[in-house]
């Protein structure tokens, strides 16, 4: 008997979700556990693993497209069995995604179909003195068009290996590009070409860049944390010269070097053991104090951030912690996350100094009630305890808090307790 396969939630917040690829095709045989197709989510993208047998009688949001969880994706039954009526009762599911138009549907009369149109990737149009447009029934090649079909899943793939998609051969249905045509494509990772325009000293076109799922949820959960919780912010400097030292000479007994993060986890987790009412989030008629410490790293994946999550980071060592972190790392960059691994976060730390940044104020991640938002290493004269002025490494500390949970007392001391660890490390023993 026909039955509906119907979207699931794959996360807990998850609302809806795209189709980035279908592992079977419409008459194959499915056996219960077989991993149906990929579905981009809020937060990763997951394989749905089929909870029915049969054949897959109809795809019925196909790839690229979205359904909200509790629409029809599928229909599976028997071969040759009707679906028809069974599919015509069904709740409608999200309508497909529109086609990408090809240049020749897109490009004006009188510019020449060797260029981008407007809205294109490329930028705008050069002027040409072409006589006419492409014909309606001539395709463009990828390069040519500056369009390419691809699944959503191989464009953030190869925007994290620097790959320019327009040069993967895709070997899907009408040359769509899979997640595995980028991991099997071997040309030289290269930037895209400067746009026409920018070339001519012109201003470039306008691009609308559609809001992805991980996007949409970013800007609806800080929104929520900013506008919810009554932030306040707490700031300290810290002289890391002690830390660099005891990093140095560890990561020369190891067999790899730890991060710098580790140790700011490490250390983050050792104060909020020291000060538990900081790990804690508001409930509404109580406060939730934590029994573990699990502290999130913003983490950027090209798309967004996505906080991977070390658990109980209080009982690790820094190089256990670091070794987890490192793996979390990359499946985040590889969209593989679960997630319980990047969900719930009692503490969250944010850090910009790679990049250049002195000092910079972070939302909240909740359901913690804090974030630590570290920013770069910077010497400067200070002046030291005897009156001189000496050149100290100080990094820029600053702490947001939820007012509701965390008083501005608190919150000092436990921003004092986290400035002592970094400067002495041996406190960690204390």
């Amino acid at each position: 008997m026909a039955e509906l396969v119907l979207m699931t939630a794959l996360s807990p917040t998850m609302e809806e979700g795209t189709i980035a690829s279908w592992s079977k095709k419409e008459g194959d045989t499915v056996s219960t556990g077989d991993v149906l197709c990929e579905v981009e989510t809020d937060k990763a993208t997951m394989e749905y693993e089929a909870t029915q047998e049969g054949t897959l009688l109809k795809i019925v949001v196909t790839e690229g497209s979205s359904a909200r969880v509790g629409d029809t994706i599928a229909v599976l039954g028997e071969s040759g069995e009707s679906f028809e009526e069974l599919l015509a009762s069904a709740p409608a599911a999200a309508p497909p995604a529109p086609e990408e138009p090809s240049t020749a549907e897109t490009t004006p009369a009188g510019e020449s179909a060797g260029v981008p149109a407007a809205d294109g990737p490329a930028g705008v149009p050069a002027p040409s003195s072409a006589p006419a447009a492409v014909p309606p029934q001539v395709s463009p090649t990828p390069a040519a068009s500056g369009r390419i079909k691809a699944t959503p899943v191989a464009r953030k793939l190869a925007a994290a290996r620097n790959v320019d998609i327009l040069l993967v051969p895709g070997s899907g249905p009408d040359g769509r590009v899979t997640k595995a045509d980028v991991e099997n494509f071997r040309g030289v990772p290269t930037a895209r070409p400067v746009s026409a325009g920018a070339v001519a000293g012109l201003p470039g076109a306008d691009e609308r860049i559609p809001v992805t799922k991980i996007r949409s949820v970013i800007a609806r959960r800080l929104s929520e944390s900013k506008f919810s919780a009554p932030h306040f912010y707490l700031k300290s400097s810290a002289e890391v010269s002690a830390l660099v030292r005891a990093r140095s000479s560890a990561n020369r007994e190891l067999d790899s070097k730890v991060s710098f993060n580790a140790y700011l986890m490490k250390f983050a987790a050792e104060a909020l053991r020291r000060h538990p009412a900081v790990n804690a989030g508001w409930q509404e008629t109580e406060i939730l104090q934590f029994g573990s410490v699990d502290i999130g790293l913003a983490v950027d994946v090209g798309n967004g951030l996505i906080t991977p999550i070390v658990r109980n980071c209080a009982n690790k060592g820094v190089v256990a912690i670091d070794a987890e972190l490192q793996v979390l790392i990359e499946k985040a960059r590889n969209n593989a996350l679960a997630p319980e691994e990047y969900n719930g976060a009692t503490f969250t730390i944010s850090n910009l100094g790679s990049f250049g940044i002195e000092e910079f104020t972070a939302i909240i991640n909740p359901p913690g009630s804090a974030i630590l938002a570290v920013g770069k290493t910077i010497a400067t004269p200070v002046v030291d305890e005897d009156g001189d002025i000496v050149v100290a490494n100080l990094m820029k500390l600053t702490l947001s808090c939820d007012h509701r949970v965390i008083d501005g007392a608190l919150g000092a001391r436990f921003l004092r307790e986290l400035t002592q660890l970094i400067e002495e490390p041996a406190r960690m023993v204390l």
